[in-house]
């Protein structure tokens, strides 16, 4: 009767070991790369959500860092920008705002290959992570850069729409928003708040996979 027992477990653990290997695993999309190909991310599934390009700012802007509350947009910084004003950068560690990088114009990386990875290795030091999310100052991504950024594990995020200020846009289900603080910007501060005002937003997260959490009240 022992010596059943004993085979029993042997076939259990012989099984337990051998059988997952026999079997072809399912592909698996690693968890930072959010595409299974060289790709830009322009629009999600549903809902809305809003991203800040920061090329300029400086006192003006800390201080909207400084009063900004949840639900955060997703802030993309010029390293350039963040080392100058180390103080704003600190903040938005500190506040737990989502950050990733803006980079240089598409063309740049083309003339100049080892740009893109040193932009990386400076947001990692200054951010203490590497960015989950890169976009070019201009929106251009070519396919060489799409490439690279695919290899280093960053996604390349544009948006649906720019927005410049005046009238407010319509609201689309997966748009990805963005206002940019840069050197010749009009918007305003007050601008990006009439826009947070205008309808709920969610990160680029769950804009592009959203999820339905339902939950059941216990009875009393």
């Amino acid at each position: 009767m022992i010596k059943k027992i004993l085979w029993v477990c042997i076939l259990c653990i012989l099984l337990f070991v051998l059988l997952p290997s026999s079997i072809t695993a399912p592909k698996v999309l690693n968890v930072f790369k959010l595409t299974e190909d060289p790709d830009v991310i322009v629009r999600g599934m549903s809902g809305s959500a809003l991203t800040v390009d920061i090329s300029f700012g400086d006192t003006p802007l800390e201080n909207w860092i400084n009063e900004l509350d949840a639900p955060y947009p997703l802030l993309l910084v010029d390293i350039a920008w963040a080392k100058r004003f180390s103080d704003s950068s600190a903040l938005i560690k500190k506040k737990n705002i989502p950050v990733a990088l803006l980079g240089s114009e598409g063309d740049l990386y083309e003339q100049n290959p080892e740009l893109f990875a040193k932009q990386i290795e400076e947001f990692t030091e200054l951010f203490g992570r590497k960015p989950l999310w890169f976009r070019t100052s201009d929106e251009v991504f070519p396919k060489t850069l799409q490439e690279m950024a695919w290899k280093h594990e960053v996604n390349s995020l544009g948006s649906t729409l720019r927005w410049k200020g005046g009238k407010l846009p319509t609201p689309k289900d997966g748009e990805i928003l963005t206002v940019a603080l840069e050197r010749k910007a009009t918007i305003t501060f007050e601008d990006i708040e009439r826009l947070r005002a205008s309808r709920e937003f969610h990160s680029v997260e769950d804009v592009l996979f959203p999820t339905d959490i339902k939950t059941k009240k216990i009875p009393e």
